[in-house]
């Protein structure tokens, strides 16, 4: 692997880190438009509120890491999707608002908070999926056009239907069984969204997949995606909530480990190279150096937060 390949997969590992873990946080927050009552929306914004802020801690490598490595691409990508990145700030600005004060006000005004919280968390999710849908059906000469064509706007609704999915799970561990019983019924109606909106994708946009199939490890991670699917459905059934999540997880990376390998050697289909448009050796080497040090210790730092904040809410 070259220097350069080694760049794109750190930015791949952030930007898988970043949808896993902060997609769950989002899908609770969305989730807080299903449960009304308020010792149930305290439970769940206590579960989000030790582990939020460091699951955002991705975003920013990712961020920092493509203007490091390669600029063209942080230079295109800014310019051509200033505002929906924009919007996708403030969605994620507005959110650590509402979480961070629902506590500290009156109980109109957290009526209020928590209203922005479900719309804040609708935003964040969606416009991730959006925009990555922009990118990824790019086409010559084009470079990237933002319009509201079919395959981005599945890709931004299959990443909220995900989040919900996530976000149900969380809540069946987390919270006590009367919040488990709803959780699980709109677990089915999210993982079959998410499906529907993965399948649609696929067929509407080939390309990135038929391209992975031609290559040994796209093949197998494309065999494992619709076994994952069916798993996923057992464990729908047997209301096994846990293992749903850790299955829904793998799939995310299944599919986003699939399209990089559709999308080698491209950082924008067919239009941007990794190995031309990658920062010098120089830069690249100092940067994968404090990467691959800091990367290991926000792990270590996640899952010391998951140990410590592991106890279940309950009656």
């Amino acid at each position: 692997m070259m220097l350069a390949d080694l760049s794109a997969a750190v930015l791949i590992f952030s930007l898988l880190m970043y949808l896993a873990l902060d997609g769950t946080d989002l899908g609770v927050g969305m989730l807080f438009y299903a449960f009304d009552t308020p010792q149930q929306r305290q439970w769940m914004a206590h579960s989000l509120l030790p582990l939020w802020d460091a699951n955002e801690t991705w975003l920013v490598l990712m961020a920092g890491g493509m203007l490091a490595l390669f600029p063209a691409l942080y230079s295109l990508l800014l310019q051509t999707l200033m505002v929906p990145v924009f919007l996708l700030l403030l969605a994620l600005f507005l959110r650590a608002l509402a979480l961070a004060y629902r506590a500290q006000v009156s109980r109109a005004w957290r009526v209020w908070l928590d209203r922005l919280m479900i719309a804040s968390s609708l935003a964040a999710a969606f416009l991730p999926g959006w925009i990555s849908g922009l990118i990824l059906v790019s086409r010559p000469p084009a470079g990237i056009i933002i319009d509201l064509s079919l395959a981005p706007l599945l890709c931004g609704a299959g990443v909220v239907a995900v989040d919900l999915l996530l976000g149900c799970c969380w809540i069946c561990w987390r919270l006590d069984e009367a919040a488990g019983e709803r959780a699980r019924s709109l677990a089915v109606l999210a993982w079959t969204c998410a499906v529907i909106c993965l399948t649609g994708v696929i067929l509407l946009e080939p390309t990135l997949w038929q391209l992975s199939w031609q290559r040994a490890p796209g093949q197998l991670i494309l065999i494992a995606i619709p076994l994952l699917i069916v798993l996923q459905a057992i464990l729908l059934w047997r209301e096994a909530m846990v293992a749903l999540l850790m299955t829904t997880l793998l799939l995310v990376g299944a599919v986003v480990i699939a399209l990089a390998f559709g999308l080698y050697p491209w950082l924008l289909p067919f239009q941007l190279r990794i190995q031309e448009e990658a920062s010098s050796p120089v830069t690249q080497g100092v940067v994968l150096t404090g990467m691959l040090i800091f990367l290991p210790l926000t792990l270590a730092y996640h899952s010391w937060s998951f140990w410590v904040f592991k106890r279940r809410h309950q009656r």
